[in-house]
Parts: structure tokens; C-alpha cells; sequence
């Protein structure tokens, strides 16, 4: 299912994690590509473990990229983006980690990560399992991956729609990861 277009003043950001790129292909899945073009998003927000700095004009092609770093990124992905940042977008608050770490679960280390901050949505990634849920205040949403599903029975993204300083997160699946 491909989300829809966006009503008018909302804003619509694709988020992806862990596109392990270019180990599982060189170009984005067309069911990717396709549902971010529906949704008409006017950014895409990467949350760690794109292993190439190539993922980033891929993405570009489709709106304005930003990202943090994961586990398997290097110098260069690390420098460019950092480890964990808070971007404003539409009046929300948005968090944005990898999760990765050595204690407790991943959604535990996110949410340490911005226990200090005040955040109206949380993006990690690290796990490749989908999750979107309130915390309290707070969305919690972990895209999964659309590139590489491990045990999960699909690939997925996710897509958040911002209006009126609100911010609603919605995850999308596909079984094709066909170019």
C-alpha cells in the first residue's frame, strides 16, 4: 500500500534506517522510491547504517537527506552527520539515533539518548524491527529496514506527517525489494 499525498500546510519526511547499501544493491527499492513519491515528501530522514556515502544522492534524487550515523558507518558518514542530533521540522522536535550500544535493549538507549531533551517524535533504527508507538508525549517510531528484513516478514519505511506543530507517524510495508 503506498501512502497518500499530503492535505495542505502538512508536511510529509520519509524515514529510513539501516539501508546496509551498497552490499544490498546499488539503487533504492522501487516500492521505496514509489512510496516516497506518493507521501511527496519534502525530506527523508536516514537513522543510521547506510555503510556508503553513495545512499545519499540516491535519496536526494527523491527530497533533502539528513541522517546520523550507525554502527557499521565509518569516519566519513560519522563526521558528515554525527552520532545523534534533534532537527526542527514544521514546529516538531525530532530526535533522531542510530540506538545502538551496549546496554539494555534499542529502545531503551534511544530513549537515554535524548532523556534530556524534549522531543515530540524519537526515529531509531539499529534493530531492523518496525515499532511506532506513544511514549508518554512522544512518538516512537523505528522504520525497520527497506533493504534488508532479516527476520521480519517485510521491508518497511516510515513516513511522519507534520500539521499544526503535530506530528503523526505511520509505517509502510512491501515484499518486493526489487530495483
Amino acid at each position: 500500500m503506498l501512502p497518500e499525498a499530503p492535505t495542505a500546510g502538512t508536511i510529509a519526511v520519509g524515514v529510513v534506517s539501516d539501508t546496509h547499501m551498497p552490499r544490498f544493491g546499488r539503487r533504492l527499492p522501487a516500492a521505496l522510491r514509489d512510496g516516497l513519491a506518493a507521501a511527496r515528501v519534502e525530506l527523508i530522514l536516514h537513522l543510521g547504517d547506510l555503510t556508503s556515502l553513495e545512499v545519499v544522492a540516491l535519496f536526494e534524487e527523491i527530497a533533502p537527506f539528513d541522517a546520523v550515523a550507525g554502527n557499521n558507518d565509518g569516519d566519513e558518514i560519522r563526521e558528515r552527520f554525527g552520532r545523534s542530533k534533534v532537527r526542527d521540522v514544521g514546529g516538531v522536535r525530532i530526535g533522531m539515533v542510530h540506538g545502538d550500544g551496549q546496554r539494555g535493549t534499542t529502545l531503551k538507549r534511544a530513549l537515554q539518548t535524548f532523556s534530556a531533551d524534549s522531543v515530540d517524535a524519537l526515529l531509531f533504527g539499529h534493530s531492523h524491527i518496525p515499532y511506532c508507538e506513544p511514549h508518554g508525549p512522544t512518538w516512537l517510531l523505528n522504520p525497520g529496514s527497506p533493504t534488508d528484513k532479516r527476520r521480519q516478514p517485510s521491508y518497511s519505511y516510515g513516513v511522519l506527517a507534520i500539521s499544526d506543530g503535530r506530528v503523526t507517524p505511520r509505517l509502510f510495508f512491501y515484499d518486493d525489494r526489487r530495483t
